[in-house]
């Protein structure tokens, strides 16, 4: 099991990087975060540095490689970009960070980035150098960060994707983050959702529409485009969910999900989701059953321009988006149609950032023993398994050079993307040790198989 000297430095290492504002478009936070991630793993872990150049403007990806000559590599892949933060709300500065007694929660690091995923990161760097500095890294590792995991990773899946990258071909990749949700038994996904993200606006000009907010008493004979957005939206998602479509979930996956609507607790889900009621009714099974079979078109943010106006004919509105489907459907599919049905809507203009598939693996795939195993002995919990996740996660890309890529971790965070993001200090504890005992267990069954 790890020390707590290592736990304490660890915790300090979080501390240090919540500090630094790694946000999307600022881009000189983003340079300094990643050239403090590359001199970690060159002077504290020895690391070779295979690259960290920036991807033209994009933040650089970083990639490492540790080689103890075994004949079993693995990937151990995070992030160090995060969502904004302001001050408001929070109980302590959210780019400085403290420890907090959280109601219900206990002892916890608050700050942006806590759990989402500068903690994980940092501890997942001190697993290995507690392993590497004892002699007891039995694999080689291939360490990849992503410096813009928040708004797709597109750098990092060019990476992956180039025919001469030099990712060694692995047994398992995994993504080291706080898996035990709402404080409850760790989860391990066995593949993950696919997902497009982009905006749907409208703006005044040679369709109609004003190109300067104007008095809305014209509104008889000048046509608004906050009006125009909301007929575009009418056009994709059944309300109030956005529903978009459903697959028919095959036989391996309605057992995995047979057996977790066992153990699944609707309630203790509503309540570390912060939400009173469900859009629709069913017990667990079918709850769980629904969740993972259907494809949704999310808005997360409406918006006419100028912001907060009133008494206007605004001069555009946009929505942003999200689009989430399961395996088996690709969004890319769901927004050429929409495109298509767009051209209906004088004005519409669909713009999309960033969009992949998902990706499933099977249930005995490398990796996926010894994660069940490290969670039996580190969250001394039966773990939950869920034949993919409802989150989306470039799988995909590591496909290509692992036989599986697994989010992973005990240990207990919360409040991702919102106010007092955090993670429990007994847990960070509980998240150190299973990735080191994972990286132990993949040796063994390294061993094991060649036997």
């Amino acid at each position: 099991m790890i020390d707590d000297w290592t736990v304490d430095e660890a915790l300090q290492l979080t501390q240090d990087w919540c500090a630094i504002p790694s946000v999307k478009g600022d881009d000189k936070a983003l340079r300094a975060q990643a050239d403090e991630v590359r001199c970690w793993l060159q002077h504290q872990l020895g690391a070779e540095i295979i690259c960290s150049d920036p991807s033209g403007d994009r933040p650089p990806v970083i990639h490492a490689r540790i080689d103890v000559g075994a004949a079993t590599t693995v990937i151990l892949y995070n992030m160090y970009d995060v969502m904004p933060a302001t001050p408001d709300g929070w109980s302590v500065d959210p780019f400085c960070g403290g420890i907090v007694d959280l109601p219900e929660i206990g002892e916890s690091f608050v700050a942006r980035g806590a759990e989402n995923n500068k903690g994980p990161l940092a501890g997942m760097f001190w697993a290995l150098k507690a392993l590497s500095s004892a002699g007891r890294l039995r694999v080689n590792v291939e360490v990849l960060v992503d410096g813009e995991e928040e708004s797709g990773s597109r750098a990092m899946r060019d990476y992956l994707a180039d025919p001469s990258c030099p990712v060694r071909p692995s047994a398992s990749a995994i993504f080291p983050s706080f898996c035990e949700y709402g404080g409850g038994p760790p989860r391990l996904y066995l593949g993950f959702s696919g997902i497009a993200k982009g905006e749907v606006r409208v703006e005044g000009g040679a369709w109609g529409g004003p190109k300067a907010a104007i008095h809305s008493s014209n509104a008889p004979w000048i046509a608004n485009p906050a009006s125009r957005l909301v007929e575009a939206l009418s056009l994709i998602g059944k309300p109030p969910t956005g529903e978009l479509a459903r697959i028919s979930i095959d036989e391996e996956a309605k057992a995995v999900i047979a057996n977790l609507a066992s153990t699944f607790d609707p309630a203790a889900e509503l309540h570390f989701r912060r939400t009173e009621t469900f859009a629709l009714e069913g017990d667990g099974l079918a709850l769980l059953q629904y969740v993972l079979s259907t494809a949704s078109f999310n808005i997360s943010s409406l918006e006419s321009m100028p912001l907060g106006s009133d008494g206007v004919i605004p001069y555009g509105a946009r929505a942003g988006f999200e689009l989430r489907a399961p395996p088996s459907l690709d969004p890319a599919d769901f927004l050429a149609r929409y495109r298509q049905a767009l051209e209906t809507v004088p004005g519409a203009v669909l713009a999309v950032t960033d969009s992949y598939p998902g990706y499933r693996f099977a249930a005995d795939a490398p990796g996926i023993g010894p994660l069940l195993k490290s969670y039996e002995k580190t969250a001394l919990a039966r773990p939950q398994i869920w034949p993919w996740a409802i989150g989306g996660a470039p799988a995909d890309a590591f496909a290509r050079h692992a036989k599986s890529f697994l989010l992973a971790g005990a240990g207990r965070g919360g409040n991702a993307h919102g106010i007092d993001e955090f993670m429990t200090l007994e847990g960070f504890r509980r998240f150190i040790d299973s990735i080191a005992v994972w990286l132990d267990l993949v040796a063994d069954e390294a061993e094991e198989a060649a036997r």
